[in-house]
């Protein structure tokens, strides 16, 4: 009699669960179309003007999507990748001006003495190769080891690029400002260092960066309301962070943080200390962002001006509801695809776009259903 009433609580439950999930299948306001699949680790992506689609995978390829979803053969030119850990080839952004120099950047995993960093190179994509490939920025030093590489870019409206890195898992390096670990720098489109950068005239920092004390940025995009530069970061054990960028400041890691380590022993006691930021919104758990667009189409008004953010760990994409730069609310997307979900973007047709990061990842749309 017990196993018969468990069994039919049981039931039940599962009964409940499945009418939950139809009922939000049905009232969710968007629909998925999956336009391309069998992408090795999609890491990143670029809308191209004539519709197609930049894609870079993970162990060191880049791709080029068609608008029907056709995947290209491997864009060649690319200068050696060390395809090992987290590292490979990560970000991939157009140039501001694109359209007459046909220049592409890509961020990846650079091998030389010492091990591996992240590095940014641009080259001028004609058809399915590049060519006049030039390495602009290097992370000094290099470090062994496959954690922790960031990385993302961003072009600023003043053209300026914005590069994202980790802390290669050696955290105090965030807290010295004489190497790049767990900085974001800061660098004209030809690798040279802007006037203004806050530290050109530090004997005791590098003149690339822009910001300090970041544990490992993932996620990077321009608010198009304000011109400002916002990032994601991941936590350790909790405390994943979401920051507006301020021209030399210190974020605080590991001297201030909300997580805990992954073994559960105490990193810092402090969650504050003067001189150093506050992050608009931090996770704990931890959902390990990664990927970041602020969505400015017209496909999804309730949507404009929302802040996005693909999950790793909790599989889902968060909407994070603005007012101003306040948060005001946070909504699960996705969670139905139970997806790693690395990249978001929001595309000039108006649509959302994400890439699953998987041995056969996707490249999928979000449309209005």
């Amino acid at each position: 009699m017990y196993r018969l009433v468990k069994y039919l609580l049981l039931a039940t439950l599962i009964a409940a669960l499945y009418a939950t999930v139809a009922a939000y299948a049905q009232d969710k306001p968007y629909r998925t179309v999956t336009v391309a699949k069998g992408l090795v680790h999609p890491w990143g992506m670029a809308f191209l003007p004539d519709g197609r689609m930049l894609v870079t995978e993970r162990p060191g390829r880049l791709r080029i999507v068609s608008n029907s979803g056709e995947i290209s053969k491997p864009v060649s030119g690319l200068p050696k990748i060390a395809a090992v850990g987290q590292g490979g080839l990560l970000d991939v952004a157009l140039h501001p001006d694109f359209a007459n120099n046909k220049l592409i950047y890509f961020s990846f995993a650079e091998p030389g003495v010492g091990g591996q960093g992240t590095a940014v190179a641009r080259g001028k994509l004609e058809g399915n190769s590049l060519s006049q490939v030039r390495t602009i920025f290097s992370q000094k030093p290099k470090l062994s080891g496959g954690v922790h590489f960031g990385s993302r870019l961003v072009f600023a409206r003043d053209g300026t690029l914005y590069i994202s890195m980790g802390d290669r898992g050696r955290m105090q390096r965030a807290q010295n400002r004489r190497n790049h670990q767990g900085t974001i720098a800061r660098v004209k489109d030809d690798g040279s260092i802007p006037k203004d950068n806050p530290f050109v005239k530090s004997a005791d920092a590098l003149p690339e960066i822009y910001t300090w004390g970041n544990r490992n940025v993932q996620g990077m995009a321009l608010n198009p309301r304000t011109g400002i530069v916002w990032a994601q970061e991941h936590g350790p054990k909790g405390g994943d962070e979401v920051n507006i960028l301020k021209s030399g400041a210190n974020y605080g890691w590991p001297l201030i943080t909300y997580g805990i380590d992954y073994d559960g022993s105490i990193i810092s006691n402090l969650t504050r200390k003067q001189g150093m930021e506050q992050p608009v919104l931090h996770w704990t758990p931890s959902i390990a962002p990664s990927g970041m667009a602020f969505y400015d189409g017209d496909k999804f008004p309730q949507w404009k001006g929302d802040l996005f953010v693909g999950a790793l760990k909790d599989r889902h994409l968060r909407r994070i509801d603005l007012e101003g730069d306040k948060v005001i609310g946070q909504e699960l997307l996705l969670s139905e695809l139970r997806a790693r979900i690395r990249d978001v973007r929001s595309g000039p047709d108006g649509y959302l776009w994400v890439l699953t990061d998987a041995p056969d990842g996707e490249l999928i749309r979000i449309e209005p259903k």
